[in-house]
């Protein structure tokens, strides 16, 4: 037996009786099983040497991930340098933004028109044409490694394009293929599903199933009527899906964003959410990839609140997800901008931060969706903030309608019936940069900038890791061109997802201009989080009282060392005093001492006082 073998064996000893137990609970199929098991060795054998050697280094250091360097960025391919092989050309850029972490956004093929952003997939092992090809990918992955970047991408497993060769065969009526959907030649099944299962994209993509009058049938499409969804109870569906995670592993990928997870598996007579057997394939997942590439990291994309996003961590024996996203925590801060009171953020926090310490969760100001406005109403309700209402005036606060906003942006998917909106911006746009810009306020710009830094170092403090997304850097703005694209126009997200200007980018040096002082002012606050290990992802972390509704603290402590970030969510100057917290702190920011018992605190101010 070969060392190869051996290494290989010993991985499927330490997992094969689970794995199996699980897939037979779900499959009840022994021959499609030995065919997995073959197929993970194939792929085993498959991975090159270099990534062998970055799994061997990461397994022997499980938290190589939970570290205080970790810093991400997310962005579109096109949009950040054109293709694979510009990124390659602008890895400096990444390092220079002390970024080591990249999401590459998806970039595998789709179809024109009918791609909603890259995740109607229509070929799992082909990149977009005018991205690049996989030997791109190979040869990006390979430059990023060797600067220590990890590598991001999405894997769409809860649905494929309508263009994907399963289901141009389904379409066809051949039944293997038609199995591997969800298809009924009548509506008395998906009435059935109707009434028990909610509806993503109530007015763009109304109900779950779409009827195809070419094939004569109805098809399961949770999200948009050209994304069909994938029977999961087909083993030979959840056999090639490995086939393909492990295939775009092998490319070099570092983690991979499992999306709409919590969508995966279906059931006649329950909401399609959140079902027992969707953790049983995450568990089964981590498994495979625990025995043939045990350096990828799993991300689990569950946009849902606290309590249903948890689960997917799995537990210590079981594990999951390695990483998932503080959803809830992101929507509650653009609440907590717009009402200017901590109450709620506050409260967020602490649940987050009385989770285990081996929950990574990543932390973002805005990403490439909108925001959608899960809040805690049970909380709010009992300061008297009503569900409808409330919505209603976060909408119309960064639309800069209400609430003394100076904010920029545009709703989408509005529901007249419900009063139900979501909201697209950038987070200079959101913080007032484009209003200031626009109007030649020069104050009022530089307290757009202030509020944009205190927000993002406010989420350097919190527990996991942080994730910029791409332009927010330099400050970008909302870009309205999108409207002037057939294909983007009846998508505002689009508003946020404009390309990066690398004009601006020149202009980093200085801090006489909006890109400099975000890029000057997040480079400060990244060199300090990098030097002070308390950033860990597994630092205790709490809040503290502060006195002020409008003035959050946060503590964290490791090996003897706190710190406590202080941050004004208000557009005047506060005074924080923090209960039961006396001595001074020095501010890692600017060297000031502070009198921790009674801090005074600029508008939108923020403070690393390390006591």
């Amino acid at each position: 037996m070969g060392k190869e073998d051996k290494v290989f064996l010993e991985r499927l000893k330490c997992h094969h009786d689970e794995l199996r137990w699980l897939y037979m609970e779900l499959y009840d199929n022994d021959s499609m099983f030995a065919e997995l098991s073959d197929n993970l060795r194939q792929f085993y054998l498959a991975r090159n040497k270099e990534l062998k050697k970055s799994d061997e280094k990461r397994s022997a250091n499980a938290g190589w991930y939970k570290q205080n360097d970790m810093l991400g960025m997310m962005f579109y391919i096109d949009n950040f340098a054109g293709n694979m092989k510009g990124v390659q050309s602008k890895l400096d850029y990444i390092e220079q933004c002390s970024v080591n972490y990249i999401h590459l956004m998806p970039f595998l093929d789709t179809p024109k028109g009918r791609s909603d952003g890259g995740y109607a997939v229509s070929d799992f092992r082909k990149v977009q044409e005018k991205l690049g090809s996989m030997e791109d990918l190979d040869s990006l992955t390979a430059a990023c490694h060797k600067k220590g970047i990890n590598v991001c991408m999405d894997f769409v497993m809860n649905h494929t394009s309508e263009e994907h060769e399963w289901a141009k065969r389904a379409r066809q009526g051949d039944g293997e293929y038609m199995s591997r959907y969800f298809f009924y030649d009548n509506p008395a099944i998906p009435q059935q599903y109707e009434k028990t299962v909610p509806q993503v994209f109530p007015t763009t993509a109304p109900g779950n199933f779409t009827w195809l009058p070419d094939a004569n049938h109805y098809v399961m499409t949770t999200f948009y009527p050209y994304q069909w969804d994938l029977n999961y109870r087909n083993p030979r569906v959840f056999n090639e899906m490995m086939y393909n995670f492990l295939y775009l592993a092998n490319r070099g990928i570092d983690i991979i964003r499992i999306d709409a997870v919590p969508y995966i598996w279906k059931e006649l007579n329950t909401p399609c959410r959140n079902l027992k057997q969707v953790h049983t394939i995450v568990r089964m997942m981590r498994m495979i990839s625990e025995i043939v590439c045990p350096g990828v990291l799993l991300l689990g994309e569950v946009v849902m609140e606290p309590e249903k996003v948890t689960p997917y961590f799995g537990t210590v024996e079981k594990p999951e997800c390695h990483m998932l996203y503080n959803v809830t925590t992101m929507a509650t801060t653009w609440h907590t901008v717009a009402t200017r009171d901590v109450k709620l953020l506050k409260k967020q926090l602490d649940i987050v931060n009385a989770l285990p310490k081996d929950y990574v969760f990543l932390n973002y100001l805005r990403c490439h969706d909108d925001i959608g406005w899960g809040l805690d109403y049970a909380t709010l309700q009992m300061d008297g903030m009503e569900e409808r209402a409330h919505k209603k005036y976060l909408n119309d606060y960064f639309q800069g309608y209400d609430g003394g906003s100076n904010s920029r942006g545009e709703l989408y998917n509005a529901d007249p019936v419900t009063g139900d909106a979501r909201f697209c911006g950038t987070t200079a746009s959101m913080c007032g940069v484009e209003k200031a810009a626009f109007e030649k306020d020069t104050a009022a710009l530089k307290k757009a900038v202030k509020m944009d830094l205190m927000l993002h170092a406010y989420m350097f403090m919190q527990s996991g890791i942080p994730v910029l997304y791409s332009g927010d850097e330099i400050g970008q703005l909302n870009d309205y061109h999108y409207k002037e694209d057939a294909d983007k126009a009846p998508d505002s997200r689009y508003i946020h997802r404009g390309p990066m200007d690398w004009k601006l980018a020149e202009q980093l040096r200085g801090t006489d201009t909006v890109a400099g002082m975000m890029f000057q002012g997040l480079k400060q606050l990244e060199t300090i989080r990098k030097a002070q290990k308390v950033f860990v992802s597994y630092a205790d972390t709490w809040t503290v009282d502060t006195g002020d509704a409008s003035v959050l603290c946060i503590g964290r402590y490791l090996e003897g060392e706190t710190l406590y970030g202080i941050f004004n969510f208000n557009e005047s100057n506060r005074t924080a005093r923090l209960g039961g917290v006396d001595g001074d702190g020095t501010d890692l920011i600017t060297g000031e001492k502070k009198n921790l018992a009674q801090v005074e605190i600029p508008a939108y101010g923020y403070f690393y006082l390390k006591k």
